[in-house]
């Protein structure tokens, strides 16, 4: 490792230094180095991104890192929120949910106070359609999350999106905007957003948060079908057009159709 280290900075040639850069990075992790690892790690990922051996180490390093940090978090403090928190989410990722649910309130009975618990307590809890919670369970702990935290963007989504569900649209409308102004990257709340604006026959302020959403996720239908809508009742004919066919055009690469309404799992049938 010291004579790669002192050579490395020094290589002009690209290959040998991708040949050098990738065998210190194999040294460093054979020798549970992390901090050296990590650092290597980002100088291969930065100087030769997108190549398939580069992702492939940082894959496999990735997950032992995450498999040995979390050994090592289980022996030195087994009773900590966060062991007990990785505990609840390996329960959770097996869909072992009533498990996690457990285990996310006895973190709560230790830590009431703890970000992210009650959020993901209401995620789970629409996972369950089985059980006789409701919807409104899920909307108890979004809200309790926001009491604790009231910056989690994806807690008011969430609110938002139920509300939606339940076409109550001035919440929607309320939740969606919350979180698109937590959250200005959050381009899923400017869609709901939209949505529920259209849905109320907000029209023209629709126009803005689906022209966000379909500059940033540009090749989902629905955005385009919402913002065609938009258009339309607004007078922008020639523009409303052009937004249809773009999610014609969309979903005819998806699944070979040109509905009007896109498949894509989110209602389209807003009232007139």
């Amino acid at each position: 490792m010291p004579i790669l280290q002192r050579l490395l900075p020094r290589l002009r040639d690209r290959e040998t230094k991708y040949k050098a850069a990738i065998a210190v990075t194999q040294c460093a992790m054979s020798l549970h180095q992390v901090a050296d690892s990590l650092e290597d790690l980002g100088r291969l990922n930065r100087d030769f991104p997108n190549d398939p051996q580069v992702l492939y180490i940082t894959t496999h390093f990735c997950a032992e890192m995450a498999q040995s940090a979390s050994m090592e978090l289980a022996h030195k403090d087994p009773t900590s929120y966060q062991a007990q928190e990785l505990d609840a989410e390996a329960y959770e990722s097996h869909g072992k949910f009533t498990d996690a649910l457990a285990e996310y309130r006895r973190i709560l009975k230790q830590y009431p106070k703890l970000p992210e618990v009650h959020y993901r307590i209401g995620r789970i809890i629409l996972e369950m359609p089985s059980t006789p919670t409701t919807a409104q369970d899920a909307i108890n702990e979004f809200e309790e999350e926001l009491k604790i935290d009231p910056s989690n963007a994806a807690a008011e989504f969430m609110i938002g999106d139920l509300d939606r569900q339940l076409q109550q649209w001035d919440g929607a409308i309320q939740h969606f905007k919350r979180a698109a102004q937590l959250d200005v990257s959050f381009l899923e709340a400017d869609l709901g957003l939209g949505m529920a604006l259209n849905a109320e026959g907000r029209y023209a302020e629709a126009v803005a948060p689906l022209e966000r959403y379909v500059k940033g996720v540009p090749n989902d239908p629905a955005g385009h079908y919402q913002l065609a809508m938009s258009y339309e009742r607004t007078g922008h004919r020639a523009e409303a057009e052009r937004e249809l066919a773009r999610q014609r055009e969309l979903n005819a690469k998806v699944n070979g159709t040109t509905q009007a309404v896109p498949d894509t799992g989110k209602p389209q049938d807003q009232p007139q």
